[in-house]
C-alpha cells in the first residue's frame, strides 16, 4: 500500500498544496468544485502501485492553497498556469494530466495551450467544449430565460457564498448526494424558477451512499468550513473572461491522444455533448461510460476509474 504525503510547492506565484503518492512519470490529477485533492483519495495509491508519480492539488482557492482575492485571479489562464508551476516545482518536463469536473476545462485548455508540457489528457464528467459563437453567460442567459441555472445563479459575488457556508455540512451532505448515481433523477440544476437558489429542491439521503463515508463527508466539512467556497465561485465568474482571452483557440484542437469518462446518469451530460467533442479531440482514445454512475465518477466507481486510468497511462507513457 502506498501511503499518501502532503506538502506545499510554490507554483505560478502562490503556495500550492499536494497531495502525492508513488515514484515514475507524472500524473496530475485537477479536481472540481466543490471538492479537494481528496476527491483522488482512491486514485493516489493505485496510480503510485502502477509505477506513477501521482500528484493532486487543492486547486487555488481550495483547501490548503492560497486564495487571492481577486476574481480574475481564477481565470483560465491562471489556473493552466498554476499547472505548469507545478510541474516546473517538481522538476518535470511533462506529465498526464486528468481533471475532473472543472478540472477537465482546466485539464484541456493545459493541452491546448502547453502542448509540449502535457502529453496526454485524460476528463472525467466534462467533455471539451470548443468556444462559443458568444461570450457563454450572454448564452446561458438566452438558454435559460426565465428559468434557474446554477452558473448563472453563482456569477454575483456573495450571493451563492451565504447560501452554501450558511450550513456547510448540509451544503456538501446535499450536493455530493443529489449529484451522484444514487440520488432520484431529475435534480433541478436548471427545472427550478428563475428566483430559486442553488440548494432549493436537492433531496436530503436517509444515509450517505456507500461510496461518501462520514469520515470523508467531515474531512470535507472541515475544510470548507475554514475557507469558504468563494475560490471555487471565482472559477465561474471568470467564464466571459476566458471568452475573450482566449480567442485565439476558437478552431484549435486538441491534438495529444485523450480518454473521457462519465457517468451516465451525471446531470452534466444534459448541457454538454460527448458526440460534439470528437471533431475537436482527434486521438481520442476512448470514451467510457460508467453504468448508473453519477457526477461523482473517481468517487463513486473507483476502481472502475483506476482500471480505466491505468490501462491509458500504459498506452501513452
Amino acid at each position: 500500500m502506498f501511503d499518501i504525503t502532503h506538502r506545499a510547492i510554490q507554483a505560478n506565484g502562490i503556495s500550492v498544496h499536494i497531495a502525492e503518492a508513488g515514484d515514475g512519470p507524472l500524473v496530475l490529477l485537477l479536481h472540481g468544485f466543490p471538492e479537494l485533492w481528496y476527491s483522488w483519495r482512491h486514485q493516489l495509491p493505485a496510480l503510485a502501485a502502477a509505477g506513477y508519480h501521482a500528484v493532486a492539488p487543492d486547486l487555488r482557492g481550495y483547501g490548503r492553497t492560497d486564495a487571492p482575492e481577486r476574481v480574475e485571479a481564477y481565470s483560465m489562464l491562471n489556473m493552466t498556469a498554476d499547472a505548469v508551476g507545478v510541474l516546473d516545482a517538481l522538476g518535470e518536463k511533462t506529465a498526464v494530466i486528468v481533471g475532473h469536473d472543472w478540472g477537465s476545462p482546466i485539464a484541456w485548455h493545459c493541452a491546448l495551450l502547453y502542448p509540449d508540457r502535457f502529453s496526454a489528457v485524460v476528463a472525467l464528467s466534462v467533455p471539451y467544449v470548443p468556444r462559443s459563437p458568444i461570450p457563454p453567460i450572454q448564452l446561458m442567459k438566452q438558454m435559460f430565460a426565465g428559468r434557474f441555472f446554477y452558473i448563472l445563479y453563482f456569477q454575483e459575488p456573495g450571493v451563492a457564498e451565504a447560501e452554501l457556508e450558511a450550513d456547510v455540512g448540509r451544503t456538501l451532505r446535499l450536493v455530493l448526494y443529489g449529484a451522484s448515481g444514487d440520488a432520484p433523477a431529475g435534480l433541478g440544476l436548471s427545472q427550478k424558477a428563475g428566483d430559486a437558489r442553488f440548494l432549493d429542491g436537492m433531496p436530503e439521503p436517509e444515509e450517505l451512499p456507500s461510496w461518501l463515508k462520514q469520515g470523508d463527508l467531515d474531512y470535507l466539512v472541515a475544510e470548507f468550513t475554514r475557507t469558504g467556497f468563494r475560490g471555487g465561485l471565482n472559477r465561474y465568474r471568470n467564464m466571459d473572461r476566458d471568452w475573450e482571452e482566449l480567442q485565439h483557440l476558437a478552431d484549435a484542437k486538441v491534438q495529444q491522444p485523450a480518454l473521457f469518462i462519465a457517468g451516465d446518469r451525471d446531470t452534466v451530460r444534459g448541457f454538454t455533448s460527448v458526440d460534439a467533442m470528437k471533431a475537436n479531440v482527434p486521438n481520442l482514445r476512448g470514451v467510457v461510460m460508467l453504468s448508473g454512475c453519477g457526477h461523482w465518477t473517481q468517487q463513486e466507481r473507483p476502481e472502475e476509474v483506476n482500471a480505466q486510468l491505468v490501462s491509458f497511462l500504459r498506452e501513452v507513457c
